[in-house]
This record gives C-alpha cells, sequence and structure tokens, in this order.
C-alpha cells in the first residue's frame, strides 16, 4: 500500500469538536490512484464532517459490494457507470481524472487512440472500465485481478503490450523496480475525467458533497492536493 503523508494536513478541513458520521467507500486494491482520488475525497468529505473509511478489494468486487449497497459507494470511476449499476449514484462534477497508456518491453510506436493497438495481444485489470471499455471487441485481451501481476506478465513476456492509467502504472513499475525493462508509450490514450459514486441510499448527500467538489476545484485546492499526493506516491514507489 501506498503510504499517504498528508494526514495532519487533511485534518485542518475537519470539525472535531463535532462527532463525525462514517462513509465506508470501496478502493480497488493495489491501484495507486485510487489511493490519490480517496485522499482527495478525505479532504472533500471532511468539509462535511463525514469519517471516510475504504475496503480495498478487486476491481469487479468494489463494483459488487457498493451497488449491492454492503459499502456506500465507489471513491471514483468513469462517468458512464450509472448505465450498468443504476444503484450508485454519480457525484458532479469530476473529482478526478485518468490517463489510459500503453506499457510495454519491447515496442515503439507514436500512440494514436485505441485502434493503434487493437492487432496486439493486449493485459488489463479486470473491473477497471475504461480499459474495458476502451479495448472492446478487440481480439486478444486478457484481464487480471491486479496491476501488478499485470506488470509481472508483461514483464514475463505474456502480452505485447498492457493498459493501465499511466500515472498508477508508472508507480507500481517502480515498485516493482522493472523501470529498465518496462516503459510507457506516448502519447496517452486518451484523458478521462472520473467521478465519486454514491449508493443510491446516500441520494441526499450527492448535492452536498458535489457542491463543496465544485469550491475546491475552483479554488486550486484539489488540484494542488492531487499533485502533492502523486509527487508523494511516486517517491514512495
Amino acid at each position: 500500500m501506498w503510504r499517504i503523508g498528508l494526514v495532519g494536513a487533511l485534518l485542518l478541513f475537519a470539525y472535531p469538536s463535532q462527532a463525525q458520521s462514517v462513509i465506508r467507500l470501496a478502493r480497488i486494491a493495489n491501484i495507486p490512484d485510487q489511493y490519490v482520488g480517496g485522499e482527495m475525497l478525505r479532504a472533500v468529505y471532511a468539509r462535511l464532517n463525514i469519517k471516510l473509511e475504504f475496503e480495498d478489494v478487486p476491481g469487479k468486487r468494489a463494483l459488487a459490494l457498493s451497488s449491492a449497497g454492503e459499502l456506500d459507494g465507489e471513491i471514483q470511476r468513469i462517468g458512464t457507470l450509472s448505465k450498468d449499476y443504476p444503484t450508485l449514484v454519480r457525484v458532479s462534477p469530476a473529482i478526478n481524472y485518468i490517463e489510459p497508456a500503453v506499457f510495454t518491453t519491447k515496442l515503439r510506436f507514436d500512440v494514436a487512440g485505441w485502434d493503434s493497438i487493437k492487432d496486439y495481444s493486449i493485459g488489463i485489470v479486470r473491473g477497471v472500465g475504461s480499459s474495458e471499455n476502451g479495448t472492446q471487441g478487440f481480439g486478444r485481451v486478457t484481464a487480471t485481478t491486479n496491476l501488478e501481476s499485470l506488470i509481472q506478465m508483461l514483464d514475463a513476456d505474456r502480452f505485447d503490450v498492457i493498459v493501465t492509467d499511466l500515472f498508477s502504472g508508472l508507480a507500481a513499475v517502480r515498485k516493482l523496480n522493472l523501470q529498465a525493462r518496462v516503459y510507457p508509450l506516448s502519447p496517452p490514450l486518451e484523458r478521462i475525467d472520473i467521478y465519486h459514486y454514491l449508493h443510491e441510499r446516500h441520494r441526499d448527500l450527492v448535492p452536498k458533497v458535489g457542491k463543496v467538489i465544485e469550491e475546491m476545484t475552483a479554488s486550486g485546492e484539489l488540484a494542488r492536493l492531487r499533485a502533492e499526493l502523486v509527487k508523494q506516491v511516486l517517491s514512495e514507489s
């Protein structure tokens, strides 16, 4: 797990004199950007005097738990999630963004969108909607349960390429000490805004959280916090 060292700063947003309620969110295990998004949300919810707790689970399991109401929601997912999981309500505006990117060990080419990799064997993380949607209909796609095993399989030449968020991939490659062999191609496949989701039983909370996200985005606070968190995760990998 990537350790995030901003707890003290985040507590400045809280109101310790009042009892805090608790929201439990699904967090996709071993995806660095999920940790960053979670800490950004922690600052958002602290403004509402709500404490966040996270349950680290694989991507598909996360959706099963959150959509069934066993957990209170998802940290961050693509904007169309509610089409397939109608019990999950999107909080707007976007809390974060991802840049799906191509990682490889041997190939060299300029990436020109998803179609530029369709003829290769591709590895993705199961339950990551951006990767699943982007490779839909491609002939040779294999899904694994977590990012680190995916990168290790790429290192073992099981795929030509893998797709994951650029930041998460860089952090995981560093953690596995595979920088000399596994590298990203440029540019990223696309940039995707991603959104926080709450289970429908928290529908009354959605506009309140959205308002705080909007205010912290407008002030630049969320962008500054994200930049610091990304820097810390990469330095600790």
